[in-house]
């Protein structure tokens, strides 16, 4: 059974690695239908907004199929109805419903907590435990697939877009990091943004060293390329700067320098709250560069963090900056947001009582819990950006992660009742 899982294992990646870029996915999940005798196996990505899955698929120019059209690949969108598909994402498990025509199986396709889609299949009788196991195995490999093949197409990336993108949303796409979530053994993390189509000055970041992870969440002045541009140059110069190994009010010192030097208008700056949390002490030290504090949860209640004073980068030369720092304990939950989160109608939201009430949600889930509330308040559509960065503090840095194709269980969300 070992040497026939490898083998199984081997040809579905020489598959995909044989498929062009475009055809990777597909390759693959035939494999795995020829393998269990399936009648249809499909991929469904998640689009941006986090609210949907999207069917991908390549059809003749001639055929009158639904969905949206880009020369032969047809995207379907599937918004969440709090059924089986929302589910398994939710919940990250796999999720078995008979259907008419056989029984339909829902995989979670999910890297270090990183929802990308489902792998959806239709088999003629109802699976086992070990053809079920086999597909959760599938579908994380699908995973690396997908991150993999991404790199060379916008096949993806146009099948995620259920709405288009203006020219700022799309300089502000690439300013921000591959994934939206990541799970490690000391922490969980989740960021999001609203609208994600046509956001302009929001961005977040973060990125993990050995024993340190790196994160910042920043709000460019203005809205439109204009703000989207004074954000790449802030963005660019706290990368810059991290990479180099500077500490937090080495990174804010530069970057105030380069936003204030080098932006196209006049004026521009840009708020941001920048972090360093030590995984192995749990230590997180914090800037506030003219931003909304940042938000701890702990034991049931929310509280803002008091932090230094500082200016925005870029509002005044040579501006001096000091960072503060508190002790995560196990349990905890940061919450970064922008001022979109507060302006006008949103700050109708009760922001405290809301984190208390989704404090069990995985931050995925939460982040998006968020957001759909204060979309409740303003309407479809924001007046400013709002953007989310959602970290829960679990300790044990030194401790290997239990995971299950993909996503630690123990951490996943509820399921949503029925």
């Amino acid at each position: 059974m070992g040497n026939d899982r490898r083998h199984y294992v081997i040809n579905m990646l020489e598959a995909a690695e044989n498929a062009s870029p475009v055809d990777a996915v597909g390759a693959v999940t035939r494999e795995l239908g020829a393998a269990l005798g399936a009648r249809t196996v499909a991929f469904l990505i998640a689009d941006l907004s986090g609210r949907a899955l999207v069917r991908l698929a390549h059809v003749p120019l001639d055929d009158t199929g639904e969905g949206r059209r880009h020369d032969a690949e047809v995207a379907t969108v599937l918004p969440f109805d709090g059924g089986p598909a929302e589910q398994a994402l939710r919940t990250q498990e796999v999720q078995v419903v008979a259907q008419p025509d056989g029984w339909t199986v829902l995989a979670p396709v999910t890297d270090r907590g990183e929802a990308i889609g489902l792998l959806e299949m239709v088999l003629p009788e109802e699976p086992d435990a070990r053809a079920l196991a086999e597909i959760a195995r599938t579908a994380h490999v699908l995973a690396f697939v997908v991150i993999a093949n991404r790199r060379h197409t916008d096949l993806f990336e146009w099948g995620q877009r259920t709405t288009p993108f203006t020219l700022s949303g799309e300089i502000q796409r690439r300013l921000l990091p591959g994934s939206f979530t990541c799970e490690g053994s000391a922490f969980t993390l989740s960021g999001w943004l609203e609208p994600a189509a046509s956001i302009g000055g929001d961005t977040f970041d973060y990125s993990l060293a050995r024993d340190v992870l790196h994160f910042s969440v920043t709000d460019a002045m203005g809205h439109g390329v204009a703000s989207a541009l004074t954000a790449t140059l802030g963005v660019g110069s706290l990368r810059n700067s991290r990479r180099r190994g500077a500490d937090l009010v080495e990174q804010a010192a530069a970057a105030n320098a380069d936003v204030g030097g080098h932006t196209a208008v006049p004026g521009s700056f840009v708020t941001a709250v920048l972090g360093r949390l030590d995984l192995r002490t749990g230590v997180c030290a914090l800037l506030n560069a003219g931003h909304v504090p940042p938000l701890l949860v702990r034991d049931g209640d929310s509280r803002p963090l008091p932090l230094p004073a500082n200016f925005p980068l870029g509002m005044f030369e040579g501006g001096d900056y000091q960072a503060g720092e508190i002790t995560l304990r196990p349990g905890d939950r940061l919450v970064v947001v922008t001022d979109g989160m507060r302006e006008r109608n949103a700050a109708n939201v009760d922001l405290p009582a809301m984190l208390r009430s989704i404090a069990g949600l995985h931050p995925r889930e939460a982040a998006r819990a968020l957001a759909d509330a204060v979309l409740e308040v303003s309407g479809p559509t924001l007046a400013d950006d709002a953007t989310l960065f959602v970290l829960d503090w679990h300790g044990g840095h030194d401790e290997e992660r239990s995971t299950s194709a993909g996503a630690d269980q123990a951490r996943a969300s509820a399921p949503l009742p029925g």
